[in-house]
């Protein structure tokens, strides 16, 4: 099994990208949509959501609720990215050792991250009840 993307780029830095039937802009001048950096943000973050709730059935939070995580990506002097952290919601009241397993477990399952460079490791936090 293989996952494919098609990007074009008529003319500039912005490009349509075809994925299935859908169809998204990214331009790394932030100027028609998203910039690349802000796009693998958004990527991270909406694998990160499955990885916690299925992280979360595995450490006894069967079911988290809603989850709100806000993506934190640092910028070197290049405006290469150094640094990603993670502050994450759930709805459901859990407890800090709890939080922390289902982090752990999360980053595990997640993709996205399996992807990412060790350097990129997001730091990340969570808070239960905030809903």
């Amino acid at each position: 099994m293989s996952k494919q993307a098609t990007t074009i780029s008529e003319e500039g830095f912005s490009a349509t990208n075809e994925i299935r039937d859908f169809e998204t802009t990214i331009d790394s001048n932030g100027e028609e949509g998203p910039d690349t950096l802000e796009t693998l943000l958004a990527a991270y973050g909406s694998c990160y959501v499955p990885a916690l709730r299925v992280g979360g059935q595995q450490r006894g939070a069967d079911d988290l609720g809603k989850i709100r995580i806000d993506t934190d990506g640092e910028l070197n002097d290049d405006d290469k990215l150094e640094s990603i952290s993670f502050d994450i919601q759930v709805e459901e009241d859990i407890d800090d050792e709890t939080g922390e397993e289902i982090i752990e477990r999360a980053f595990e399952l997640c993709k996205v991250h399996d992807a990412l460079k060790d350097s990129l490791h997001a730091d990340a936090s969570i808070e239960g009840g905030a809903f």
